[in-house]
């Protein structure tokens, strides 16, 4: 496994050398170390029965209860969770500059809590609901709160923990209460890309304006299965970019890759970033050096 790591994260260090622009995109594989489970497994298959579609949870009160009611349970896991290695390391490869831009098709905002900066949330963030109808927004831990005070008896089940901040809890939902806009009564939903939903214009053009400035991309635990996020890579291929992947298993955008890890995402990403770091300190050095030589020698000629 040590030989595998180093392998690829040296393959990884040269290829962010020779493209330090990169546009990357992470998935949910990157989430997993903070204890967020994902969807797909290394197939890209499903590990679990898909998330809710926009159209049931606007159409149906009972896949609102649903949905509510489980999450009162799951959403511990995204509240509690904090950056794991693999945000830590985009983070620092984003301050050595390597990074143009990070497109995330997570909604838990864990690489900003990491540090980095130039991040668009691709599918929003699940820390905010709004309001379908007239769109106020609240923070999700407010509503959560208040629903736990509406329904104690749900507030104290507990569930393992599923993706998304969702719950393998399975009862008789319909005494659940769910709460809606405190100004108008409208539905509130989550500040996210639903199955079914669309990602907003000026999301998707900011996203489309980062890879037009960029040299290279880097998808990073994902396997691009969700057309959002893989219709960047068919667009890079398109410029003629070149495509990296690091991931545990297959992509969507396979046929489109010019460098492919099948590896763990943090082990190698923090082996890259050291080398790079290690390099970087190297030609600080030899800088150094050569300044002071040229100023030695400038300081002899004008004794001589």
């Amino acid at each position: 496994m040590q030989k595998r790591v180093a392998q690829a994260g040296s393959e990884l260090a040269r290829f962010i050398e020779q493209h330090p622009r990169l546009w990357v995109i992470t998935g949910a594989g990157v989430s997993t170390d903070s204890g967020i489970p994902d969807y797909r497994d290394e197939a890209g298959q499903w590990k679990r029965p898909p998330p809710v579609q926009h159209g049931d949870f606007m159409a149906s009160p009972s896949v609102r209860q649903r949905y509510w009611a489980r999450a009162l349970v799951g959403f511990q896991a995204l509240r509690e969770a904090k950056p794991g290695g693999a945000h830590k390391a985009l983070a620092a490869l984003e301050a050595m500059g390597y990074i143009e831009r990070l497109v995330t098709q997570n909604v838990d905002r864990l690489h900003q809590r990491a540090g980095s900066r130039r991040v668009i949330d691709l599918h929003g963030r699940a820390d905010l609901v709004k309001c379908m109808r007239c769109g106020y927004q609240m923070m999700r831990h407010a509503m959560h709160s208040e629903m736990a005070r509406m329904n104690p008896a749900f507030a104290a089940l507990d569930a393992t923990h599923a993706p998304d901040g969702d719950a393998d809890l399975e009862t008789d939902f319909s005494t659940f209460r769910v709460f809606d806009c405190p100004r108008c009564h409208g539905i509130l939903k989550p500040d996210v890309v639903y199955y079914g939903d669309v990602v907003p214009v000026e999301r998707r053009l900011a996203a489309e304006a980062g890879l037009k400035s960029a040299q290279a991309v880097l998808a990073v635990g994902t396997s691009l299965m969700v057309f959002s996020g893989y219709r960047f890579c068919r667009e890079a291929h398109a410029m003629g970019l070149p495509i990296a992947s690091l991931s545990l298993g297959v992509t969507r955008a396979d046929a489109l890759l010019t460098h492919q890890w099948q590896a763990p995402l943090t082990p190698v990403l923090t082996y890259a970033v050291e080398q790079l770091a290690s390099h970087q300190r190297a030609l600080d050095t030899q800088g150094l050096s050569a300044s002071q030589n040229r100023q030695g020698a400038s300081r002899s000629s004008g004794s001589a």
